[in-house]
Order: structure tokens, then C-alpha cells, then sequence
């Protein structure tokens, strides 16, 4: 949900939210359900045009918007940004899932020490990685100009930065990652819905 509001920030695109899931109206109700069988958030409906998956989301929007800038036309430059965008829907987020719901949400199917501890170095190694790319862009995830990749990685290092890891495992010094939240925390979209109103 998150990627899809910041995308639409930057875009500056004007949406109507309706609120689903956690603390609001189910999803598992018949009418989210007609929209999405997975019973996930967030749902785009566009003039009659449903979709979801986020990160298919953020690339309809930014192609219907003709933001190269932020999705290239050219096969490589595009599959560059795509190849980020699925490492972290894949790889990055499987990494640092449980860990997430044991340390921060809390969830009482999500308590296994041993199980937590494993993603919590899981999602260091991950952090890893992507340090090692910011060190040789000196920039953003693809480059020195900002894509969706990094409306949607820059979200799942956000996480990393918030959530109590050193309570299960080291946390690893990543002074690329570091700098590279500073340049997101520049911007609007992720100051409100990445950094929850962080100056």
C-alpha cells in the first residue's frame, strides 16, 4: 500500500483511499474478495480497470503517466529497474518477513526465537547486498537517478532501520544505506509514507 501512495505522491496523482485490512473493513469480505482473491491490499480500480500486486501497481501507474524516468522504455534500462523491483517482492521480503511480524507486529504465530533469529540475519544479509550495490551507484539502487526501485526497496530498508533487530542478531554498520535514507528522506512521498512524517 505504502509503494502504491508514494508512487501517486510522486506522480502527483490525485486518488480516493478507501481504507481495507487491519483495523478496517475486511478483507476477506465478498467485496474485496470480487477484487482480489488473495484477500491483499492494495487494489488499484482505475476507470473501471482493476489490478493488483503492488509493484504491478506502481509499474501501470508510472507507464500510464509516462514516467520514464522512473520505468525506462528501453529493454535494458527497464529490466535493470524490474530485476530490483522482483529481488525485493522475492528475495528481500521473504528475507525479512517473520522477523518483521515477530519483532514489530508481534504476532502471536511468529514467536519462534530460533525461526526469528534466522530472518533477522536473513534480512542483514539481504541489507548486504544492497549496501554493496549502493557502494558502486554512490547514489540509488539502479543508478544516480531515482526509479521505482527505490519506491519499493527504500521502503523495505526503512523497515530495517526501525525495527529492533539487535534484540535477535547484530546489526550490521551499512553507512551506503545509510546516506541513501537520507536522499529518500528528501522527498515528500517518502517523508509521509515511508518515514511516517519524519522531517
Amino acid at each position: 500500500m505504502r509503494k502504491v501512495l508514494w508512487l501517486c505522491t510522486e506522480l502527483g496523482v490525485t486518488y480516493e483511499l478507501e481504507a481495507w485490512g487491519a483495523g478496517y473493513r475486511s478483507t476477506r469480505d465478498a467485496a474485496f474478495l470480487a477484487l482480489n482473491p488473495n484477500a491483499l491490499v492494495p487494489v488499484l480500480i482505475d476507470d473501471g480497470f482493476v489490478l493488483w500486486e503492488s509493484n504491478t501497481i506502481c509499474r501501470y501507474l508510472a507507464s500510464r503517466e509516462q514516467r520514464h524516468d522512473l520505468l525506462p522504455v528501453t529493454p535494458r534500462e527497464r529490466a535493470r529497474v524490474e530485476q530490483w523491483m522482483d529481488w525485493q517482492a522475492t528475495e528481500f521480503n521473504n528475507a525479512w518477513r517473520y522477523a518483521f511480524m515477530c519483532l514489530v507486529r508481534k504476532s502471536p504465530e511468529h514467536q519462534d526465537a530460533a525461526a526469528c533469529a534466522t530472518s533477522a540475519a536473513s534480512w542483514n544479509s539481504h541489507m548486504l547486498i544492497l549496501e554493496a550495490q549502493l557502494d558502486r551507484t554512490a547514489a540509488y539502487v539502479v543508478g544516480a537517478g531515482f526509479t521505482l526501485a527505490d519506491i519499493v526497496i527504500g521502503l523495505s530498508a526503512q523497515r530495517w532501520f526501525t525495527a529492533p533487530i539487535e534484540t535477535v542478531a547484530t546489526r550490521p554498520v551499512l553507512p551506503s544505506v545509510l546516506a541513501y535514507r537520507e536522499r529518500l528522506l528528501a522527498r515528500p512521498g517518502f517523508r509521509r509514507h515511508g518515514a511516517n512524517g519524519q522531517p
